[in-house]
């Protein structure tokens, strides 16, 4: 009861409190009752943090509601695959926590071409030329590793600003390897194709000593002791460091702490991503080669959009030990060049165990530049390419068959399995969420520069209500989906497909399989299209010389964007080391 004063008047503070009480309950009561039944409000979503054990802002929760209502269809459609008792997830127990049971065995350095090769008149030339032509003046001695790792050096410096593809140039370390590079092969210790050349790293792989950012904000003054694998087996191999490229925070788009990495066929666009920094840094010709890393098309999407050949190698071919993880079920790391050889040459020197990485398994690389590519069989993605319709980058595509036709290949068609794919996409989001758990509990993901509702920041939430029993649902449902592609690629070394025909782009990532994305043309705005050849599993070898045979009867990877000689101003410039 309210109480009343003295001359029986109920106080006026108390009828405005009771007011106010009244007005929040209804206030709450509207937000529980204005979605239906099958949709998620902002209260639930409240409700069931309490349960977790989380605490986001109301204008957080208000953005999550799109992504909820989308992934509880999602659900709706993964109940609806009959799964036997018998279907087991695709993961894989090792019971030595942490360590390969895998025991690398030793490996030669693959051949180089015979073709001699001479030093142009314009030494700048150089910074285009493939890694077989690199490889050849530096053993001849017709040029210095040094010499080399300076002109690259300074184009970094005079380009790199303009794409905003270098995060740290590492120029100290990259001209101490290059001098021990130069001494080595005048002594007649030749360690093989990657000698003495420069190349760059997409910032998300650790280099001791030196900031390894992951693009983002929260980490950009992380340093770590130890090299990534691919890091130290580079470095063994020979090849120079001169510096960490950019990616989009934490591997998505080409948006990062300090700006967007531009296209250098059209720097008033973006490079895509996430590799961003290391396709936009080997097209316009300021690094020998790069390694990027893919779980969702970031090695097949920035090599697509800046004209470069990126190889998305097997799962578990390549030790992703001192690379940020993202999702440790997809997560590969792979080599961005100029052309398949060029691929073939970095994917020999970083595969292989290296006692860390569980997950990776020893296998031979079978690479002869030489072999007939009529020995292969090839498939098309049969409905992808039935689909086109009439336009430039279509018709690049369906070209492409009519290349590989003339090279004497008997194309078959192949097709996709019919299960949902696009509903497991929740795999990556909860791998990613369980990886970032803590930026997200301690609010860091507010740091990070993009903010919206197809961002990390709202997916790592969101994805803290990916129940974990759908989880492993999906993963059950990929189990499926990898034993149906099994057997629809019986037989086929290869097939080719548009690189984002379809669904083939997640389904292939989640199933493991390589593939090698190449420059097939340009579209309407003068822009590289590109072509992708998935092999079948370990087949890195074959998918690689079905590339090779397509490049070595185009030209489209010998392109080179229409660079200009300006520069970004000063407080744009990458840090050094």
């Amino acid at each position: 009861m309210l109480k009343r004063n003295r001359q029986g008047r109920i106080k006026p503070g108390l009828i405005l409190l009771t007011g106010f009480l009244i007005i929040v309950a209804g206030v709450r009561l509207f937000f529980y009752f204005k979605h239906d039944r099958d949709k998620l409000g902002v209260v639930t979503v409240e409700y069931t943090e309490k349960m977790l054990g989380l605490k986001f802002e109301h204008k957080e929760r208000a953005q999550m509601l799109r992504d909820l209502d989308r992934n509880k269809r999602k659900f709706d459609r993964i109940r609806k695959i009959p799964l036997p008792n018998s279907v087991p997830p695709a993961l894989h127990f090792h019971p030595l926590p942490g360590v390969s049971p895998a025991v690398e065995t030793r490996k030669r350095p693959l051949s180089l071409p015979r073709t001699p090769v001479t030093l142009p008149e314009d030494r700048s030339e150089l910074a285009f030329y493939p890694l077989t032509k690199l490889a050849l003046l530096i053993r001849s001695r017709k040029i210095t590793s040094t010499e080399l790792t300076e002109l690259y050096l300074e184009r970094l410096k005079t380009y790199g600003p303009r794409l905003e593809c270098v995060i740290t140039l590492t120029e100290y370390l990259a001209r101490e390897q290059a001098r021990r590079a130069d001494a080595e092969i005048a002594a007649g210790r030749y360690r093989g194709p990657l000698h003495g050349i420069p190349w760059g790293a997409k910032d998300l792989l650790a280099v001791k000593g030196i900031r390894t950012t992951w693009g983002a904000a929260p980490y950009k003054d992380r340093v770590f002791d130890e090299d990534a694998t691919v890091v130290k087996k580079l470095e063994e191999a020979g090849a120079v460091l001169v510096a960490k490229l950019t990616l989009g925070e934490l591997a998505w788009g080409d948006v990062w702490f300090n700006g967007r990495t531009r296209n250098p066929w059209n720097p008033e666009e973006g490079s895509s991503g996430s590799s961003a920094g290391s396709a936009a840094a080997v097209a316009a010709g300021l690094v020998g080669f790069a390694l990027g890393s893919e779980t969702w098309g970031s090695i097949v999407s920035p090599s697509t959009r800046c004209g470069t050949t990126g190889l998305r190698p097997t799962f578990g071919l390549v030790s992703r030990t001192g690379a940020m993880a993202l999702s440790w079920s997809m997560d590969k790391i792979g080599p961005i060049c100029r052309s398949a050889e060029d691929c073939a040459l970095v994917f020999d020197a970083i595969r292989g165990p290296d006692g860390k990485d569980p997950t990776v398994v020893d296998r031979p690389f079978p690479w002869d530049r030489a072999r007939k590519v009529a020995s292969l069989k090839v498939g098309y993605y049969r409905e992808a390419f039935e689909k086109l319709k009439e336009s430039r980058d279509n018709q690049n595509a369906l070209d492409v068959l009519e290349v590989l036709r003339g090279l004497g290949l008997e194309l078959v068609p192949v097709d996709m399995p019919r299960l949902p794919i696009e509903p497991l996409d929740i795999i990556l989001s909860a791998e990613a969420a369980a990886a970032f758990d803590e930026l997200t509990r301690g609010n860091g993901d507010d740091l990070l520069v993009r903010q919206g509702e197809d961002a990390w920041p709202n997916v790592f939430r969101q994805s803290r209500f990916i129940p974990a029993v759908e989880y492993i649902q999906a993963n059950r449902i990929r189990t499926l989906l990898m034993t149906d592609l099994a057997h629809k690629l019986e037989g086929v070394d290869v097939f080719v497909t548009p690189s984002f025909g379809g669904n083939v782009l997640l389904l292939t990532n989640l199933t493991g399989h390589p593939a090698v994305v190449a420059p097939n043309g340009f579209n309407d705005k003068g822009t590289p299209t590109s072509i992708s050849f998935i092999g079948n599993l370990y087949k890195e070898a074959e998918t690689l010389l079905l590339a090779k045979a397509y490049q070595d009867a185009t030209d489209f990877h010998l392109r080179r964007p229409p660079l200009e000689d300006d520069a970004l101003p000063e407080e744009k410039k990458p840090e050094d080391e």
